[in-house]
């Protein structure tokens, strides 16, 4: 009880300063712009674009390009042979390596000590500072936090440095009494063979009092039925008691939300969203709201630019400080960070829902849409139709997917939707009509496009049998860790191997 009590403590004090970043965003920010800028005037990239010339941020704007990983790709190189300060001042010997959601090779993301302190640990306690914040009475610190991550190895190009998922990364750094607090131990957390780990994971923690859980929705859910099947147990509740609090991101929880309470029976549990990638962690959900928005914030070490959607794609493309955005519009986002990722477009979408205090929600990735009759079907639409067809369809989602369908002879296109089931609808054919119809109401551009079946047919349902998605993402090499099934895809190759997998 003390050490609930004392830890608690510990992590309220930090409430005044994230309050101060939402009275003083601006102040904030600027500040932070010209301490990157400083540090970047020691850096190879930061000499090559003038960085001692640059005044202000707007001097930044005119003068850096946007950068993509591909462009960076030859500084990040050097970095993983060894070469320092190519994008940042100070040493690094980790790589975050991520999958990204559209394509299947691999980035590697520099993560400076700067990175790992200021920015993914001190999201990870405002986090919680947050949490015991809203939640006084809290116990959460009188047990374990179970966390769900990934695998790292040693870099192939460089002995002296490493590579893994950023949850590999951030283990590997932990400060010693947060190794105190969290299950299981790393020589299993950090287990590079999923399937082993799973069983290992729920062996180890059947007898551990969980108090909260941190990972993606897909690989808890299995972790969570593993667990209940090894002990016949009803629910989750039967195992873990106390638990009170899943922490979550990645993907939209939405269509998870039902699955998650028939395995956690109780109206005390609690769920917060947070934002966070190879790149930074850039928002928290700060209220206990189910759907909450998400607080950006603002002194991770990330200086913040955003591009509206129309620029996207454009020769010389405009972006938008923190003073000059507006709500309800989707903007691509552009970061600047204390790794040396300069203005680099991060490839997702946000929308501010409130710039007093900056909250937003994320509606997608500049890469993650349909788009091949004019639709612009974006994945916020998706998650938040799908989500409501299954509870007007008593249907529970596992996974999916889904891309255009190209037809012949000019007749109407259409999407193409591979859905796998948790509970599956008791007619697929009204989950279509319902699919359907939300789309419409969410997106004008597809209630446009359907209109009279002229450009876009209803969409197609084919139903997965279960543990499809589990091989397709086994044989692509991606169990467990951050790895997720790509919602949309504008092309289809990955409708394709899956369901050339169904044939096999």
């Amino acid at each position: 009880m003390l050490f609930n009590s004392v830890i608690s403590w510990y992590f309220k004090k930090r409430i005044q300063q994230v309050q101060y970043g939402i009275e003083n965003p601006f102040e904030v920010q600027h500040n932070l712009w010209e301490s990157l800028i400083e540090a970047g005037k020691q850096t190879v990239f930061g000499k090559l674009h003038g960085y001692n010339s640059l005044l202000n941020p707007n001097d930044y704007r005119n003068n850096v390009p946007i950068q993509t990983y591909e462009s960076l790709k030859p500084y990040i190189m050097r970095l993983m042979a060894g070469h320092q300060h190519e994008l940042w001042p100070t040493e690094i010997k980790w790589f975050a390596k991520s999958s990204g959601t559209t394509s299947e090779k691999s980035k590697f993301i520099p993560v400076s000590f700067e990175a790992l302190d200021e920015c993914q640990f001190r999201g990870a306690r405002d986090l919680m500072t947050l949490y015991c914040h809203n939640n006084p009475d809290s116990k959460i610190f009188e047990g374990k936090s179970l966390m769900i991550g990934g695998s790292h190895e040693i870099n192939r190009l460089d002995s002296n440095s490493y590579c893994g998922d950023l949850s590999a990364v951030m283990m590997n750094n932990l400060p010693f009494w947060v190794n105190l607090l969290r299950t299981p131990k790393q020589e299993i957390a950090l287990m590079s063979d999923w399937e082993v780990k799973l069983e290992k994971m729920a062996q180890s923690t059947l007898d551990v009092d969980v108090t909260s859980i941190s990972g993606v929705p897909t690989w808890t859910m299995l972790l969570m039925n593993r667990i209940l099947h090894k002990t016949g147990a009803s629910n989750i509740l039967e195992i873990w008691p106390n638990l009170e609090l899943y922490m979550h991101g990645g993907v939209g929880f939405d269509p998870y939300r039902r699955p998650f309470n028939k395995l956690i029976p109780s109206d005390k549990m609690k769920y917060m969203e947070t934002y966070n990638a190879s790149e930074g962690f850039f928002g928290i959900q700060d209220t206990l709201e189910p759907t909450g928005d998400l607080l950006l914030m603002m002194d991770y070490g990330i200086y913040y630019e955003f591009m509206p959607m129309s620029d996207l794609g454009k020769t010389e493309p405009k972006t938008k400080t923190l003073e000059e955005v507006e709500v309800d519009k989707n903007y691509a986002i552009i970061i600047t960070t204390n790794a040396g990722l300069w203005r680099y477009m991060l490839g997702d979408t946000v929308m501010f829902t409130s710039v007093k205090p900056f909250r937003f929600r994320i509606t997608g990735r500049t890469k993650l849409f349909i788009n091949a009759f004019g639709e612009e079907l974006m994945i916020d639409n998706a998650e938040v139709a799908m989500a409501e067809a299954c509870k007007r369809t008593n249907a529970e989602i596992k996974e999916y997917t889904a891309a255009p369908v190209y037809l012949e002879n000019e007749e109407s296109g259409g999407h193409q939707w591979l859905i796998e089931f948790e509970k599956a609808p008791d007619s697929i054919k009204q989950f279509q009509y319902e699919l359907d119809t939300l789309l419409k109401s969410v997106n004008s551009d597809y209630e446009a496009k359907r209109a009279g079946d002229m450009a876009l047919k209803p969409p197609q349902i084919h139903v997965c049998n279960q543990g499809t998605f589990y091989k397709w993402m086994k044989e692509k090499g991606k169990l467990g860790g951050q790895n997720k099934v790509p919602r949309l895809s504008n092309d289809r190759k990955i409708v394709e191997e899956i369901l050339a997998l169904m044939k096999n």
